[in-house]
């Protein structure tokens, strides 16, 4: 039985999702379309590796090539992805395309093959400890699954409905960009173009949603400001977005991804906690119990924020293959080096950030 790695053409997507939607170890960021999604989005390269045997898909590995003047030049599975990495049936076409991968390290020269595994891989190569995810599975039961976060947070909640705060979907991505890009200038991050979530919501549709928290124009509550309200959920209309996320869904689970909030968000109690509240509730309304809250720094705001919320850290092993001399990236907000350039671009005006931003954030991936 003969076993071949190709790389992926639109002909083979089919297969490809196939073989993804049935693999009980496939990630949303595994999707064929993400080689659409960065070409269209940022020029990078994909090169989605196929593994067959007699004719059968027996693994897939999604790459994409990132140069930047920058940054230097890497591949990676996957750019603009939290999870990645090999996903076969067996051993031997998991080998296969793992050699392909370092093959094509070295015939493009990148220097570096990044693995961003969600699950422990060959044990072989440098692995970085730098992130965690947050994952677990709600409950049918709103009461349960608002008791399963703990007082405080509780608190929050309560506060946030008093301050006029409720959830609204849409199918707007503009909105969500609004709130996103003034949310990661705060931070100094350059903001990717809004041409992105276009893209995204083209590509994967209905499996890719924003939901929006709106602020009542005198910020006075809509509803009950109790447990039974944040159950059921209170719907209002009129004011303005304070935050929003854009979510990923795939078998189950929902993902949220970017996520932010303006600034004058940081002056209303609960804000940022009933976002995530909200995407639950809905998410439970729906049959999705899955909840995967994402990956984050350890020792960040972020963390604490998500284990205060009754989560619970796992960690991510992200692996690399270097050629040569090349050394582990570090493209990452704690590394000293872009410690002045952060601080220099959170003073950015919002509508400069915005202009700069698409130039540099294609090279962060």
């Amino acid at each position: 039985m003969t076993l071949q790695i190709c790389e992926a053409g639109p002909q083979d997507e089919q297969c490809w999702e196939q073989f993804v939607g049935e693999h009980p170890d496939a990630t949303f960021f595994h999707r064929y379309p993400w080689s659409r999604v960065l070409q269209r989005s940022f020029s990078h390269r994909p090169h989605f590796l196929l593994a067959r045997r007699d004719g059968a898909v027996t693994g897939v590995l999604p790459l994409a090539e990132v140069r930047s003047l920058l940054f230097g030049r890497r591949l990676s599975s996957l750019p603009f992805a939290v999870y990645g990495g090999v996903l076969a049936s067996d051993e031997a076409s998991a080998r296969a395309l793992r050699e392909h991968a370092c093959e094509l390290v070295r015939d493009l020269s990148t220097g570096t093959l990044e693995l961003r595994n969600r699950d422990a891989a060959s044990g072989e190569w440098p692995v970085k400890d730098l992130y965690v995810t947050f994952r677990k599975t709600l409950t049918p039961d709103h009461a349960a699954n608002l008791k399963a976060i703990p007082n405080r947070q509780r608190a929050m909640l309560r506060k946030a409905l008093k301050e006029g705060l409720y959830s609204e979907e849409t199918d707007e991505v503009d909105r969500l960009y609004r709130v996103y890009s003034e949310s990661v200038r705060n931070l100094g991050t350059p903001v990717f173009s809004r041409r992105y979530l276009r893209i995204l919501k083209e590509e994967f549709g209905d499996d890719c949603r924003c939901m929006m928290i709106r602020q009542t124009a005198d910020g006075s509550a809509v509803g009950g400001t109790d447990d039974e309200a944040l159950c059921s959920g209170v719907s209002g209309s009129g004011g303005e977005d304070v935050a929003g996320v854009l979510s990923f869904y795939f078998r189950g689970e929902v993902l949220p991804y970017y996520g932010g909030s303006i600034s004058r968000a940081r002056s209303i109690k609960g804000c940022n906690h009933i976002l995530y509240w909200e995407l639950m509730r809905r998410s439970v309304n729906e049959g999705v119990l899955g909840f995967d809250f994402g990956r984050s720094k350890l020792g960040t705001g972020p963390y604490s924020f998500k284990k205060n919320l009754g989560f619970e850290a796992t960690p991510l092993p992200y692996e690399y293959y270097l050629l040569g001399d090349a050394e582990l990236p570090d493209l990452n907000p704690n590394n000293p080096r872009y410690e002045r350039l952060i601080n220099i671009w959170k003073r950015l005006p919002l509508p400069v950030a915005n202009a700069l931003g698409p130039l540099v954030a294609g090279a962060l991936g």
